[in-house]
């Protein structure tokens, strides 16, 4: 890993092809390599202000199209607005350009988790860290929908863990505000996870949210993918050979080529919960999984009554549910009695948050107008936070809204 000092608070340092300029506060000597993505690479280190190890991303080519600007905008603008417990939580942002002309590189410092949910599937958990990790996510899914946030790519990899077992969602750049007007794009949530309001294009809202939980619930009981579909139309067929034909009330709702379409399909019974899920791929109750690794409880009381086999299968049952009026809420589910044991008061009913400005979305922005709007958050914020961790506040950017 190459690195070289370049004055002004900043060094650099080269890593997975990708070259990183890092504020002089992050140890050269810790930086380890997390991984990358669509949009943008990741490594961690350890900051020395605070003496704890950080996720930094640095977005990559946030501005060669208008989709990446968006999802730039909105990763940013979402993170710092929504402060929450199972949230992650953004402890920096910073751009090394101090000009507009110059702007191009966007570094995001977020909290150290351990372990994605990908890897947690892969150990054996019993129902009380399950149950745990479902009220998290419901949690976390809850104060993004009061800001009037929707997820929309909620997936096991944008999930991460501690070994304490506290749980946090990520990735914004795809969410989308609730009180939006149209049918949103399908072109969202990873297929796997994708709820059938997208796919059958009659438009959707937050419970979107909750039947990717209910997927990832599916995957953590089964170690599997439970709607592996290989395109938009084998999503479909692998979702109702398992839950069955949808009712009329639901095709009659439908465009006349979406009904028509499901209309000529075979009919299907939908497969008993019982069969799908059996007593025996519930986990026994354990302390270890199979990779050795530990996870301790939240310490509150636990009403351990309610977690049983036929609870969870309840509870699934009423998180994939193809109609979409008739899937639970997520209010509702946060009280099912297979998570309601950790019900936290304060963790759910926080003051109000402050609403996502969804303006932004629909005011026709051409792809500079994108780069000024980010720009001008980055520069604010640099100029409310100690970003380079001297105990200085920069002095605030006078923000010039585009035109």
């Amino acid at each position: 890993m190459m690195q070289a000092n370049i004055g002004k608070g900043f060094f650099k340092v080269e890593t997975k092809d990708t070259e990183f300029e890092l504020l002089h506060r992050y140890d050269p000597q810790s930086i380890k390599d997390v991984g990358s993505g669509a949009q943008g690479v990741v490594i961690s280190a350890v900051d020395t202000v605070t003496n704890q190890r950080v996720v930094i991303k640095k977005l990559i080519k946030p501005f060669s199209h208008l989709m990446t600007a968006k999802r730039a905008y909105r990763e940013f603008v979402i993170m710092n607005l929504v402060n929450r417990c199972n949230i992650i939580r953004l402890l920096n942002a910073y751009t090394p350009q101090t000009s507009l002309t110059d702007f191009s590189d966007i570094y995001l410092v977020t909290e150290h988790m351990d372990f994605d949910l990908r890897q947690v599937i892969r150990m054996e958990l019993d129902h009380e860290r399950l149950s745990f990790l479902l009220y998290q996510m419901l949690c976390g899914i809850h104060h993004l929908h009061r800001a009037g946030i929707i997820h929309r790519d909620l997936k096991p990899s944008n999930i991460v863990v501690n070994r304490q077992c506290e749980l946090k969602i990520l990735d914004f750049g795809l969410a989308r505000c609730d009180n939006e007007n149209g049918i949103m794009t399908p072109c969202v949530v990873t297929r796997y996870y994708r709820a059938p309001e997208i796919i059958l294009g009659i438009g959707y809202s937050t419970n979107v949210d909750v039947w990717s939980v209910g997927c990832i619930f599916a995957e953590m009981i089964l170690a599997r993918t439970l709607f592996p579909g290989a395109h938009y139309i084998d999503q479909w067929t692998k979702i109702i050979e398992i839950l069955g034909t949808p009712n009329d009330d639901l095709i009659s709702r439908l465009t006349p080529h979406a009904g028509a379409y499901i209309k000529s399909r075979p009919v299907y019974d939908a497969v008993p919960w019982t069969a799908l899920f059996p007593n025996a791929v519930f986990p026994p109750n354990m302390e270890k999984g199979r990779n050795g690794h530990t996870f301790v409880s939240k310490t509150i009381p636990l009403r351990k009554h309610g977690l049983t086999a036929d609870c969870a299968r309840d509870f699934i049952s009423q998180m994939l549910i193809i109609d979409p009026n008739n899937r639970i809420s997520v209010s509702n589910a946060l009280v099912h009695p297979y998570v309601n044991p950790w019900y936290d008061t304060s963790e759910i009913e926080t003051p109000p948050l402050a609403q996502y400005d969804s303006s932004v979305e629909t005011a026709g922005n051409n792809l500079d107008d994108w780069r000024r709007l980010v720009y001008d958050a980055i520069k604010n914020y640099e100029g409310t936070h100690d970003v380079d961790g001297t105990g200085q506040i920069c002095v605030s950017y006078p923000i010039q809204r585009s035109k």
